[in-house]
Parts: structure tokens; C-alpha cells; sequence
């Protein structure tokens, strides 16, 4: 028996709104379905919208990344120094194996429809460049002169020396990302670019000694532009019409691309009122930004630089104030209510939001 009803039909958010509205699902219900929907991986043919879908938080996944965490630190941040008895050329053979043997593990794991796990081998390959790139230039004898570094100093220490190690690690980051396509790949890309920020601020001050100012300043730089690259790689990804292009491959650049520049605006010091207001107002922002586009990590330091600036009210300004703690309260006990009236207009304030947003970023 033949029915005229598609399979597939197109919804707006404003329909599923407008059935709530009509008593057919609660609006409880109409959110969920949409936040659903919308970090589903789009199946249908045209130019889908919406967040693109990650792995779940669940018991499984937590093992998978607790334990590749766990085998990256070991090899990274963990390394001791007795390692140093094995040389440099027993340090590279020993990367190599341990990178070839992680490279195997991964297509293993992808060839049964494993990605999480295949994407943290594969992410810890990219993690042992550093080391056998530092090993290769001892035995040239390539290394920069200056102290002597061990290759564990690589994660501790801020040096120009480390600029090499960086761009071969940025260079097989995405050349592994390209041929894997999985967004936990971004990691160590994201984390190397950290790296680069401050031991480029490093090179640039080699003649006058070490200047924090210039090293908040880069750090800034680097975040802003790392937060640029973040937002066109998610836009790409929203607008992907295969499954494997819609993934999160964003969420570790503006992970690391936002502490880099909350951190340079954070350590900015002033004396004037004004700029510390301008501050204040920037965190603001970006509350509002992280939940125009559905980006945590923005409004969690966004609130923390608020939180920041009504503490220096707090201690500084109004520190011998009587009614300060009574106004703070009641913008406290405002907020919460903002937040309630908030959650019941959720879908409209959203739909008002995205017309400040780019049409790839909106929700």
C-alpha cells in the first residue's frame, strides 16, 4: 500500500515552537526535540543548520579519553628523566615504533566503527612528533645553542628553541587530520598553537629579557586569531552535508583559542575605572556570544570575569559600603530571575540572538 506522506520533511525551529504553542508537545518537549535534532548529523540532502554532534558524555567515552589522556601524558608531560639513557637515537626509535604501532591501532579501531578511541590513538601520534623531531636535531646536531634542554623541558619551559618542534608537530597534526577526520585530532593542534604563542612572545624579546606585557599581548593575539580559524572551521562544519564532515572539529580551538584570550584580557592591568568597566562589559559579551552561538567555554569566562570586576567592586570601590551587599544580593536574586524568564522565552530571545550571527553559527 503506497501513501503520498514523505519521509523526510524540513522543520524551522519556529515549527516545532508552533506546535508547543498549539498543545501538541509541551515546550519543554519542543526543546529538546530541537536540541536533538539540531546536533544530529544532517542526513538529507541541501545545507543543514545547527551544531554539529560530538560523542555523548557517558561511562564508555569517559574511559576512552581518561585513558588516552593518560597515555599522552605519559609520553608528554609524565616523561622522566631517566629516560635520558636511551639517548637520542633510542628516543627516536622508540617514538617511531610507538607512533607507527598508534597509527595501526587507529585504523583498527576505524575500520569497526570505533571513532572516539581511533581519533585518541591517532591524536597520540601526533604527540610523539615533538620528541622524535628533538631527537633527530641532537643527532644533526641542529639543536639551537642555549641551555641544556631535555626534551621533558619541551612542555615547562618557554623557549624559542621549541619554535621547530611546534611547526612539524602543527604540520603532522594536519596532515593526520585530513586523512582521520576526527575532531580529537584538533587537540594536540590546539595545544601546540598554545605553545607557539608563548615561545614566539619568547623569540621576540631574546635582546631586551623577559617582557610580561609582551607575552599577555601575544597570548591575546593568538587567542583572538585561533577563536577566528574556531568560528570559519564550525561554520564549514555546521553547513557539511556528509556525516563525516559534521563533527565538532571546532571545539578544541575555541576551547584553547578563549583561555588564550581571556587570559591576555584578564592580566591586563589598569588604574582607571573606565578600562575595568570596559572589561566587565567585554565578559558580558561574551556570556551573550558563547550562548547566541552554543558555546560554553565563552559564558563560563565571561561569568568569571564578571564575577572578577564585581569583586574588585567589592574590595576596592565599595569596600567601606553599607548597601553594597544588599544591592549585589538583589541583582544576584535578578539574575536568577532573568534566568527563569529566560528559559521560558528561550526559543525567541535564541531566534533574536541569531540575527547577530552569522548564518553558518546560529543554534
Amino acid at each position: 500500500m503506497q501513501t503520498n506522506v514523505s519521509d523526510r520533511i524540513v522543520l524551522e525551529r519556529s515549527d516545532v515552537l508552533a506546535a508547543a504553542d498549539d498543545g501538541v508537545i509541551t515546550r519543554a518537549q519542543a526543546q529538546s526535540l530541537w536540541q536533538r535534532w539540531s546536533s544530529a548529523p544532517a542526513m538529507a540532502p541541501g545545507v543543514p543548520t545547527g551544531r554539529p554532534g560530538g560523542p555523548t558524555f557517558g561511562f564508555v567515552n569517559v574511559l576512552y579519553y581518561f585513558g588516552g589522556l593518560l597515555a599522552i601524558g605519559a609520553l608528554t608531560l609524565f616523561m622522566t628523566r631517566g629516560w635520558e639513557r636511551f639517548g637520542a637515537a633510542g628516543l627516536l626509535v622508540i617514538s617511531v615504533v610507538y607512533a607507527l604501532g598508534c597509527l595501526m591501532v587507529a585504523d583498527h579501531f576505524r575500520a569497526r566503527s570505533l571513532p572516539v578511541p581511533a581519533g585518541i590513538l591517532a591524536a597520540l601520534a601526533v604527540c610523539l612528533v615533538p620528541l622524535a623531531v628533538w631527537c633527530v636535531q641532537r643527532l644533526l646536531g641542529l639543536w639551537p645553542p642555549g641551555d641544556g634542554f631535555f626534551y621533558r623541558d619541551y612542555h615547562t619551559v618557554i623557549s624559542w628553541r621549541w619554535m621547530t618542534l611546534e611547526l612539524a608537530t602543527l604540520a603532522m597534526g594536519v596532515v593526520m587530520l585530513w586523512r582521520y577526520r576526527l575532531p580529537f585530532m584538533v587537540m594536540p593542534i590546539a595545544i601546540t598553537i598554545w605553545y607557539m604563542s608563548m615561545d614566539m612572545a619568547n623569540g621576540l624579546m631574546q635582546r631586551e629579557g623577559f617582557d610580561w606585557q609582551l607575552s599577555r599581548d601575544v597570548s591575546l593575539l593568538f587567542g583572538i586569531a585561533t577563536c577566528c580559524v574556531a568560528i570559519w572551521v564550525d561554520m564549514r562544519c555546521r553547513q557539511a552535508t556528509q556525516t563525516r564532515e559534521r563533527q565538532d572539529f571546532a571545539f578544541w580551538l575555541y576551547l584553547v583559542g578563549a583561555i588564550m584570550f581571556w587570559g591576555g584580557l584578564s592580566l591586563r592591568d589598569s588604574n582607571r575605572e573606565l578600562d575595568k568597566l570596559i572589561y566587565a562589559l567585554i565578559n558580558v559579551a561574551l556570556v551573550l556570544f558563547g550562548a547566541a552561538i552554543g558555546r560554553r567555554v565563552f559564558t563560563i569566562l565571561g561569568g568569571l570575569g564578571v564575577a572578577y570586576y564585581l569583586g574588585h567592586l567589592s574590595y576596592r570601590v565599595f569596600k567601606d559600603s553599607l548597601l553594597f551587599p544588599f544591592v549585589l544580593t538583589l541583582l544576584g536574586l535578578g539574575v536568577v530571575c532573568l534566568g527563569v524568564w529566560w528559559q521560558r522565552h528561550e526559543g525567541a530571545i535564541n531566534a533574536r540572538l541569531s540575527r547577530f550571527v552569522p548564518q553558518g553559527l546560529r543554534r
